[in-house]
């Protein structure tokens, strides 16, 4: 493909409470054996662009262990290949990213060295399949400055706020674009997901740094909407964003539907992720296990139902576990209860607990690893 992808993996946000405090979001559990960033890596893989570079900045050592190795994603190349950039100190500039815009500039020099005429920028945090060609065709064809992958969301279901909302005229020329509006003007938000060409991209981004600029939604795309000739390119397969607490679990939950877990598992092109050498879960005598997705690695002698467990998950015995997410390595005592709540990863859940989340609102539960203190 005659593109460098760029993958903006650096961001944290509040949103995701507990969730995010010892880990990026774009390192996420997500469908039992992924992590968030996965998508965005195998749609670049997929899409045949060989040179990629990852932003990484905030809580960046659990991303940077899974990315330790390219060859998951079939980056370990001669030529290309998988880069993972971080704020670096230097003589002009010691702070850390101030924003989208100021993360592509600081990386400038891979933007110049490299040769090929388009950049495609995706988040870290999207879930989602998308071949970026088809996405280039179109840009190529609109003759666009800018072209942004948006998606037609229903609002009985999405918190469109969260999201740049933007409207389109009939060619599908973004007219307008609002980020997190207060009262959204339509359903069609951004995904995040960016071409251009290098040259523009570069160009714009010293514009942007002359002027003390930081952000690529609100400095470029919303100022330039009316200059350049921004189009829209419509996404019409899953798309999702795990930016809050309760996006992630409801993401999560989606794996649970057999339409959703065939487009990601057996249907073509794959999502790779880094491979653990684990063996396969065991379920014990007398355990009930409905409607849930279960990884490599667990040990099941209770009841879990309506529920994703992650790697490495041992469920007690007389333990209910209902509608609910455990994360990797979690160990759940004997006699538990657990419904509609988010377990960290290396919780210790000692017997006889119960964690319940109520009126609608998903529980995040933070317990003290009691197997690993010396």
């Amino acid at each position: 493909m005659r593109a460098i992808g760029i993958i903006l993996a650096g961001g944290n946000n509040s949103k995701m409470e507990e969730l995010s405090a010892k880990r990026a979001i774009a390192a996420m559990p997500v469908g039992g054996s992924y992590r968030s960033i996965d998508f965005s890596l195998s749609n670049m893989s997929n899409s045949h662009i060989q040179k990629v570079a990852v932003f990484t900045q905030y809580n960046s050592r659990s991303l940077n262990e899974h990315l330790s190795s390219s060859k998951w994603w079939d980056f370990g190349r001669k030529q290309g290949g998988l880069f993972v950039f971080t704020p670096t100190i230097t003589p002009d500039n010691s702070m850390w990213y101030q924003g989208t815009a100021d993360a592509l500039y600081q990386n400038m020099d891979f933007l110049k060295k490299s040769h090929e005429p388009y950049v495609v920028i995706a988040p870290g945090d999207g879930i989602y399949k998308l071949d970026y060609n088809k996405v280039l065709e179109y840009h190529i064809a609109k003759g666009a400055d800018i072209t942004v992958v948006c998606k037609d969301m229903s609002p009985s279901e999405d918190d469109l706020n969260r999201f740049g909302v933007m409207t389109l005229a009939g060619d599908n020329r973004i007219m307008d674009f609002e980020e997190k509006p207060l009262v959204p003007k339509s359903n069609t938000i951004s995904c995040g997901i960016y071409v251009i060409r290098r040259r523009q991209l570069i160009e714009l981004l010293e514009r942007c740094a002359e002027e003390g600029r930081n952000s690529f939604v609100n400095d470029v795309i919303m100022r330039y909407k009316d200059v350049k000739k921004i189009y829209a390119y419509k996404l019409d397969t899953y798309w999702r964003n795990i930016s809050t607490v309760e996006a992630y679990y409801k993401t999560n939950m989606d794996f649970l539907k057999k339409d959703v877990r065939d487009y990601f598992f057996k249907q073509y092109p794959d999502i790779y992720s880094k491979v653990d050498d684990l063996p396969p879960a065991k379920y014990n005598p007398g355990c009930d296990v409905s409607n849930s997705l279960i990884a490599s690695g667990c040990i099941i002698n209770g009841k879990v139902e309506n529920s994703l467990l992650f790697k490495q998950v041992y469920i007690g015995n007389n333990c209910t576990i209902k509608n609910s997410i455990i994360l990797n390595d979690v160990y759940i005592g004997d006699n538990s209860y657990i419904e509609n709540c988010i377990v960290e990863s290396r919780d210790t859940i000692r017997a006889n607990t119960t964690h319940v989340g109520e009126n609608g609102k998903i529980k995040v539960v933070v317990e003290k690893n009691v197997r690993y203190i010396l």
